[in-house]
């Protein structure tokens, strides 16, 4: 197998086993602290839309032109936007206080009902998070063939953007079964889409691509990043943690992000 694609694999998995990380915090405690994961959301945020704006989109730009380019970034946001509609990103909600409420009550014919509900709602969530991962791995993988570093910072930011996902997973299933191997297995597994992206569209795209359609795709990944940022990622870390810690965790992104191109 091509070393590149191995490169992306291992990037990918990085980043989607982090879900792995996210089902973590949920066995270790099940009330996870959500300000911390909005701060977390945040920086991500912040590194993604330095990497979409400052990195693929300018070198898009430059490389192949400002009419081009910018119709190879907006075919991306198009093409995120039709994803999310299709599939919108589940929610992350605080199951335990839940748990805390049913134990108080005497009703055991509702609390298993709730439960029930409870794990098809989980269910649902690792499928709809298993889709939204299958084009990070797509990404991840054509940043891997402009380079190392792209590929790396790619990983990065997506990795910690699953951080959270993986706790939205874990939450309602260890709820519902009690059960950590299960809230561990089901989270771990939906973030497997983001290798299995890479590995169908290195079948897809061979790694002597053209470079100005290398550069097109990584302009529309730039496309991508920012719809996501914008639309899921801002917006969860504004509501875990407020808007000032989420935009000081933005600006901080950015930062570390243009730091980490210097050095």
């Amino acid at each position: 197998m091509d070393s590149q694609i191995l490169v992306a694999l291992g990037l990918s998995l990085v980043g989607g086993l982090s879900t792995s990380a996210g089902a973590l915090i949920v066995i270790l405690n099940p009330a996870p602290n959500l300000k911390m994961l909005g701060i977390l959301q945040g920086f991500a945020a912040g590194l993604m839309l330095s990497i979409s704006f400052l990195d693929l989109a300018h070198n898009a730009l430059n490389s192949i032109g400002f009419l081009k380019g910018n119709l190879w970034f907006f075919a991306g946001v198009i093409f995120f936007a039709l994803v999310v509609n299709f599939i919108p990103e589940p929610q992350l909600t605080s199951e335990g206080n839940s748990r805390q409420k049913d134990d108080d009550g005497s009703g055991k014919d509702m609390m298993k009902k709730h439960r029930r509900q409870v794990l098809f709602s989980g269910i649902i969530t690792a499928v709809g998070i298993s889709l939204h991962n299958f084009p990070e791995g797509m990404a991840v993988f054509l940043g891997s063939l402009k380079g190392l570093r792209v590929g790396l910072n790619l990983a990065l930011a997506i990795a910690l953007h699953n951080i959270p996902e993986g706790v939205a997973v874990a939450l309602p299933v260890y709820f519902a079964t009690q059960s950590k191997w299960r809230a561990f297995k089901l989270a771990s597994l939906s973030g497997l889409a983001e290798p299995l992206g890479v590995i169908i569209v290195a079948y897809l795209f061979p790694s002597s691509l053209d470079p100005e359609i290398l550069e097109g795709l990584l302009g529309s990944v730039g496309g991508v990043m920012a719809f996501l940022t914008l639309h899921e990622m801002l917006p969860l870390a504004f509501d875990y943690a407020g808007q000032k810690q989420a935009v000081k965790a933005v600006f901080f992104g950015m930062a570390f992000m243009s730091a980490r191109s210097v050095i």
